[in-house]
C-alpha cells in the first residue's frame, strides 16, 4: 500500500469520524490523535525508504544537511525512536504532510463542530 493511498484513506476516516462526532467536545482528543497520525505516517514513510542510502538521500532532498542525514539514516536505533525526534520531524514536518494531502483532524473539527 503506497503512502498516497494511506493519506486518502486516513482523510476519509478523519472526515467520517468528525462528521459523526461533531456535536461532542473533543478538541484535545483531536489534537492528540493528530500528533499520533502524523507520527505513524512518518514511520510509514521511513520504512518505505527501506535502505540507509535511500533514507540519507531522501533526507538531503528534504533539506537536511549531509552529515545529519547520514548520521540519522545509519543509526541502529528503532524506527519509532528515529521518527519521534530530530531530523525526520524537521524533514517531514506538518506543513509538508499537509502539502502531501493529509488533513488536520483538529482543524477539520474546528470547522465542523456544532455548539448547542
Amino acid at each position: 500500500m503506497n503512502n498516497s493511498f494511506k493519506v486518502f484513506t486516513l482523510n476519509q476516516l478523519i472526515r467520517g469520524w468528525i462528521n459523526y462526532f461533531k456535536i461532542g467536545s473533543m478538541k484535545g482528543l483531536c489534537e492528540r490523535l493528530d500528533r499520533n497520525i502524523r507520527y505513524r505516517l512518518r514511520m510509514c514513510i521511513w520504512k518505505h525508504w527501506k535502505t540507509p542510502q535511500n533514507r540519507a538521500k531522501n533526507l538531503m532532498k528534504l533539506g537536511i544537511d549531509r552529515n545529519t542525514a547520514y548520521r540519522v539514516a545509519y543509526t541502529g536505533r528503532r524506527i519509532a525512536f528515529v521518527c519521534n525526534k530530530g531530523a525526520v520531524n524537521v524533514a517531514i514536518n506538518n506543513k509538508r504532510l499537509a502539502e502531501f494531502g493529509l488533513i488536520s483532524m483538529a482543524d477539520y473539527y474546528a470547522e465542523r463542530r456544532v455548539t448547542c
